[in-house]
């Protein structure tokens, strides 16, 4: 990053700026390799195993997401605003939110492990997820990466991430050379987890310092609860609507459909990076803005939001062009039942641009309570069309669910909910106007 910090000298920055833009050169960057690493090993992987093996591993992946939200309690936006607005308490905050974590991720692997008894009939099934549901306990340690989301230094995150990548993807690679069964790829899943775990944990301990430093804070941990709860259930609504197509797919058709539609989503995942990472660097940004000068937070806060959801929009736009030749080279023609699934699916990257600004929002301006109101709208408008849609148009009926969805939570529900209309009406002004906006996120750094 040597030459990135020349041009930033060169240009003159203020050390605000600098701050900001390296950490989103960092986080972009990051994720570019990671998600690119990622999908390129997919391929292989989906190649070796074929629509039906590689749908049952999505299945297995999405079934253990769907109760992920449980394990992390809601806990992840309201320590990263804590530790933004009082970094002193930093070790408080963090230990308390560790081991809130801890017993939430427990809790949550022994209720996968009845559900599993009570409802999959299939003994290999049921060990693959009680196997990779332990991915929960490792993912306690994501406190350390969201300290550096904190304080805007995403430096040592992504070298995590990319060792983690780099690891992966050799550790995959052996098995496609060893001619591995599938349990071997799921536990490469895990493997991942573990890396990402203990990565996070040396970057913490060599430029933070020691984690023997948290503490129990028990008030602390009462006032997070509180506030992290409406976030809990909002949260598991998301992970429902988001993840659950997958899941109904293999129960209402076959767990090849599983597979078609996962290719689809391997694609779209790579282009949700945009709103992923400019919601991730500007927050604490916006937190500050909010705290200090509203007028200046409202400014940026529009800016945010156009340009994550104009940059999707033009993502969408291209995949969806280019989606036959994408799949037909990347996957193989075992997959080509997969484009028109892309074509339409990849139209929901503007649902989740419009869902994860008005959320970063939300949190800023403390008004989450009612989160939960849009997320179960969400929900409910998922399952309610895919259970519709999924028996008369199989996996096309499941994508066009994943798009009418993400509309509703992130962008209808706001208009019905009295306290989040004014991001109604701001969405509204970004949907018509805000491809104004594209080139500004220079105004987002000042």
């Amino acid at each position: 990053m040597s030459i990135l910090s020349k041009i930033i000298d060169r240009i003159g920055m203020s050390a605000t700026k600098r701050k900001v833009v390296s950490n989103l050169v960092w986080a972009v960057g990051g994720k570019i390799v990671t998600l690119v690493g990622n999908l390129l090993v997919g391929i292989f992987v989906a190649r070796y195993l074929g629509p039906e093996q590689y749908g049952l591993m999505n299945y297995v992946i999405s079934y253990v997401a769907l109760f992920q939200i449980f394990a992390t309690f809601g806990l992840d936006s309201i320590e990263i605003r804590e530790e933004s607005k009082t970094p002193e308490r930093k070790d408080a905050i963090i230990g308390t939110a560790f081991r809130l974590k801890l017993v939430a991720a427990t809790i949550t692997i022994a209720f996968v492990a009845l559900t599993m008894f009570l409802f999959e009939a299939d003994g290999f099934t049921r060990l693959m997820v009680m196997m990779y549901s332990l991915s929960m306990l490792l993912n306690t340690m994501n406190v350390a990466r969201n300290y550096f989301t904190s304080i805007i230094w995403n430096e040592y995150v992504v070298k995590t991430e990319i060792s983690r990548t780099v690891i992966g993807i050799v550790f995959k690679v052996a098995l496609l050379m060893l001619h591995a069964p599938l349990a071997w790829f799921i536990f490469a899943v895990l493997l991942d987890a573990v890396l990402l775990a203990s990565g996070y944990a040396i970057s913490y301990r060599a430029k933070i310092g020691s984690m023997r430093l948290w503490s129990w804070d028990a008030p602390l941990a009462r006032y997070m609860l509180k506030q992290a709860f409406p976030m809990l259930l909002s949260g598991a609504a998301v992970i429902v609507y988001t993840k659950i197509n997958a899941v109904m797919l293999g129960n209402m058709l076959d767990k090849t459909a599983v597979g078609i539609y996962s290719i689809a989503v391997s694609f779209t995942d790579v282009c949700v990076f945009v709103p992923t990472i400019l919601s991730q660097t500007i927050t604490p940004v916006l937190v500050r803005n909010y705290e200090q000068d509203l007028e200046q937070y409202k400014a940026k806060a529009q800016i945010f939001m156009n340009l994550s959801l104009w940059g999707c929009i033009i993502i969408a736009i291209t995949v969806s062009l280019i989606s036959y030749p994408l799949i037909r080279y990347t996957y193989g023609v075992m997959y080509l039942a997969s484009v028109p699934v892309l074509q339409v699916l990849v139209l929901r990257l503007a649902g989740v641009a419009l869902a994860q600004t008005s959320g970063q929002m939300i949190i800023v301006e403390h008004i989450q309570k009612w989160a939960v109101i849009r997320n179960l709208i969400g929900c409910a408008v998922c399952i309610g069309l895919n259970l519709v849609l999924i028996p008369r148009y199989g996996v096309m009926g499941a994508a066009v669910s994943s798009v009418i969805t993400g509309l509703f939570p992130g962008f209808f529900a706001n208009m019905l909910i009295p306290a989040y209309r004014k991001i109604f009406v701001m969405q509204t002004v970004g949907i018509l106007t805000g491809w104004k906006d594209v080139y500004k996120i220079k105004t987002l750094l000042k």
